[in-house]
């Protein structure tokens, strides 16, 4: 039985910084270039402000009315941020605008946010990666809510993780099955592989609580499984854990359920 955090297995922990949103979808199509000076300024103070660890900053560009999605606040979000920053070492944030739009006096921006960066653990170090594609909405140089859009995350340690192919719908409708592939990309030979994957339920509550898995030997070469999404709307995190002798790879994906 192996202990992972939700930090681990959830994509989620990994964009915090400009990865939490929550308003009605919407056609964007102004090009990054045309954004108005207010908005890039706005998108590279959070970015400073995440690569420089420093909560008070970024806090101060987060509205006080600002409501996140997955059942976050604005106190949760802190205590959250803050907790991750101090698991992990040489984060780097680096945030992309992809379209912009305005309504009224508000602004709107898509953007995709990828982050690295490094934990160790019992003498062992994990690398992070992780890509949000989010859209915001700012009111007076504040984000007031926020959307992701998608997200995907990648923890890995040993000499040699595993090199993983994920086979996953960004969305699909109340009640329908999906596929969820996992495949390692490099011959087994004669190791032993071990996984399991994860599907969760997106939320707040019990963020970074560790979870016990059960790993399982695998007779393929990665993990092969057909889900069934929620009657209702709702996101999960459907991860992938493998594990090899010489390493290992957690791959976590954000499912949306839409009508």
């Amino acid at each position: 039985m192996a202990c992972f955090t939700k930090s681990m297995v959830s994509a989620a922990s990994l964009g915090l910084g400009l990865s939490w949103l929550a308003i009605a979808p919407q056609a964007i199509a102004a090009p990054p270039e045309t954004a108005p000076a207010q908005l890039i300024s706005a998108i590279d103070n959070i970015e400073a402000a995440a690569n420089q660890q420093d909560i008070d900053q970024v806090m101060a560009l987060y509205s006080p009315a600002f409501q996140g999605p997955d059942g976050f606040t604005r106190e949760q979000y802190q205590m959250t941020l803050t907790e991750f920053w101090g698991q992990y070492s040489n984060l780097t944030y680096d945030v992309e605008l992809l379209a912009w739009e305005s309504e009224g006096t508000a602004l709107i921006a898509e953007t995709l946010t990828t982050v690295t960066g490094t934990r160790s653990t019992v003498g062992r170090d994990m690398n992070l990666t992780a890509e949000v594609r989010s859209r915001q909405r700012f009111e007076n140089g504040q984000v007031v809510s926020q959307e992701i859009l998608s997200e995907q995350t990648q923890l890995a340690s040993g000499e040699r993780p595993p090199s993983v192919e994920i086979l996953l719908p960004e969305s699909v409708t109340p009640g329908e099955r999906f596929n969820f592939d996992a495949i390692v990309e490099e011959p087994l030979g004669d190791r032993l592989l071990l996984g399991i994957a994860v599907d969760e339920g997106v939320t707040a509550e019990d963020f970074l609580t560790p979870r016990p898995l059960d790993l399982q030997a695998l007779s393929a070469g990665g993990l092969f499984k057909i889900g069934k999404a929620p009657e209702q709307p709702d996101h999960r995190w459907i991860s992938s854990v493998l594990v090899r002798n010489d390493g290992f790879v957690i791959d976590t994906r954000r499912l949306n359920v839409e009508n």
